[in-house]
Formats: structure tokens, C-alpha cells, sequence
């Protein structure tokens, strides 16, 4: 079986022979290609910290509503009694 180098390793390889040339154009792209898939992978987490956020907000306002349903049953209970 071939031996696979590890993605990362050969990044930092590429990057290692690159960094004499970084005019080129490889280099260039390369480095672009990789902005943009960190600037993705923020964008990403950010958006899942936000949806995250927006169900905890949500989980909240219910069990308020569920606890202000509850205090009017009782404030009810005790007007009748």
C-alpha cells in the first residue's frame, strides 16, 4: 500500500517551497484558496454560535410563557377558593 501524507503535512510543505516565490501564481492562489476556506470556516462557526443562541433565546421566552401560564391558573385557583 502507498504511504499518504497527511493533508496538513503536505501544506506546510507546499507552503515551506513556496515562501522563496511568492510571487508566483500558484502561491498566490493557494494562499487565497486558503483565506477563504478560514474566513468559511468562521463564518460558519459564528453562524452556528447564532443559531445556537436563537433556540436558548427561544427555549427561554417558552418556559416564561409556561411559567406565566402557570401563575395565572394559580392567581385563579386562589380567587375561586
Amino acid at each position: 500500500p502507498e504511504f499518504k501524507q497527511p493533508i496538513h503535512y503536505s501544506i506546510h510543505m507546499y507552503i515551506e517551497e513556496k515562501e522563496e516565490n511568492r510571487g508566483s501564481i500558484e502561491f498566490q492562489v493557494f494562499s487565497f484558496t486558503n483565506k477563504i476556506r478560514r474566513l468559511a470556516s468562521h463564518f460558519w462557526n459564528y453562524t452556528k454560535k447564532i443559531f445556537h443562541r436563537k433556540e436558548v433565546y427561544e427555549d427561554f421566552w417558552e418556559n416564561v410563557d409556561v411559567c406565566w401560564l402557570i401563575w395565572q391558573r394559580k392567581i385563579e385557583y386562589v380567587i375561586r377558593n
